[in-house]
């Protein structure tokens, strides 16, 4: 019994030896090239971690808040130097460059706060309007171009902004100036009454003393030359009336000999055509004779 169960595995063993033997017999052999067998290609796939992935994109974040930030840092500072290079620009065209600032404006400033001083012990009105009076005379004194600029720019934006505000202070303007004009007149005629009235004074003293008080106070001289600067008006008015009425006749003398030319065309032109219409009735007669001749 026990030899027959040690045979057993012994013939399976030499069963599947001659199996195997007959398969590797028929699988034919593979021909091997004379050539080496080229390398074959190493790819390498690079796979990044999640960490890796979260840093890249918090990383594109940052840079692109970065370069937002500093794109809306430099659109304002673009526009801050656009707004100074206007400026600059505007100041160069108030301040005029024959007047130096320097000590204008130490002058005006000395005026303004003399106005303030003078205005310390006063009503409350007299502090609001005497300090900017003294402000605005100073500055037309020291700086006149540049505060001409100056006001000629505040009316043009308050033209462009205020039009109603405008048009107001025009007309309160030249309110102020009709006033001021009728002050000078006024003044200029109470001067001559009051100088009319000293020369007829110092006449009567001299009449009644014999004192040559005119030549002493020299009201002679001073009248002299005020009648020669009145001489001197009177003289440029009359020359300035015959310029233009000089200036008038002349245009008015082209103005004729411009008609009299266009009425001397027409009047030869009315001529040709009426000898013409002569020519033509002695033609017509002539031939009207010949017809009846022949």
């Amino acid at each position: 019994m026990f030899r027959a169960a040690s045979r057993l595995p012994t013939r399976a063993l030499l069963a599947t030896s001659t199996v195997g033997a007959i398969v590797l017999q028929e699988t034919p052999r593979e021909k091997l090239s004379i050539y080496p067998s080229p390398n074959p290609d190493i790819i390498l796939v690079e796979t990044p971690s999640a960490l890796e992935t979260q840093i890249g994109v918090i990383r594109r974040s940052i840079c692109q808040t970065y370069s937002n930030g500093h794109a809306y840092v430099q659109g304002w500072v673009s526009r801050w130097i656009g707004v100074e290079h206007a400026v600059e620009r505007r100041v160069k065209s108030i301040v005029t460059p024959q007047e130096s600032l320097t000590p204008g404006l130490l002058y005006v400033g000395v005026a303004t706060l003399t106005g303030s001083i003078l205005a310390r012990n006063r009503r409350p009105i007299s502090r609001l309007i005497l300090p900017p009076v003294f402000f605005a005379v100073s500055a037309k004194h020291f700086l006149p171009k540049t505060t001409h600029n100056l006001s000629d720019y505040l009316g043009s934006i308050e033209d462009a902004h205020f039009p109603a505000f405008a048009e107001k202070h025009e007309i309160a303007k030249q309110h102020s100036a009709m006033t001021w004009d009728r002050i000078k007149e006024a003044t200029q005629e109470t001067r001559g009454h009051i100088n009319r009235g000293a020369l007829n004074i110092v006449e009567k003293i001299q009449e009644a003393t014999g004192l040559k008080l005119r030549e002493t106070l020299g009201l002679g001289e001073e009248v002299k030359q005020h009648v020669e600067e009145k001489v001197a008006e009177v003289q440029e008015a009359v020359e300035k009336v015959a310029e233009e009425a000089k200036t008038s006749v002349n245009q008015k003398a082209e103005e004729v000999k411009t008609s009299v030319n266009q009425k001397a065309e027409e009047v030869k032109e009315a001529a040709k055509e009426v000898v013409k219409i002569v020519e033509q009735d002695l033609t017509r007669e002539e031939t009207e004779k010949k017809s009846e001749e022949s």
